[in-house]
């Protein structure tokens, strides 16, 4: 059983997202490495907004791979260089999740494995499995 839940003795969640997920029973795990905002070719857009869409992306293909969907998603780590404008970064997330709320966190850093690169996620999924 996989329970989403925002404990009333915690603050509510700052955004759209929940606080914990439980998964126990039969189930699961998917971890992903860090997606970055590149595409198959090896393009890596020079917007932090196109990169987080191609991200997103990546993250959808390899959920399919393993079939499995976006609202199997339970985690996901946002790594940012840089200035992104907010409005912009929520509303891209929540094309992407629509209603599903996995847990999140947003961490702004100086760098990561290359300088081209602005955007990179950590994503965690868990599918209940089917006797």
């Amino acid at each position: 059983m996989i329970v989403s839940r925002n404990p009333q003795s915690v603050h509510k969640p700052l955004a759209p997202y929940s606080h914990q997920i439980e998964a126990s029973g039969n189930i699961r795990w998917l971890t992903l490495s860090g997606q970055l905002g590149m595409d198959i070719e090896g393009h890596v857009p020079e917007s932090s907004l196109e990169q987080l869409k191609l991200a997103f992306k990546n993250i959808q293909l390899n959920l399919q791979e393993a079939n499995m969907d976006v609202q199997d998603l339970t985690k996901l780590v946002f790594y940012i260089v840089g200035e992104m404008d907010a409005d912009k970064r929520r509303e891209i997330i929540g094309a992407f999740l629509g209603d599903h709320l996995p847990c999140t966190t947003m961490i702004f850093v100086a760098g990561l494995a290359a300088p081209q690169f602005k955007v990179e996620i950590d994503a965690w999924a868990c599918q209940e499995e089917v006797d």
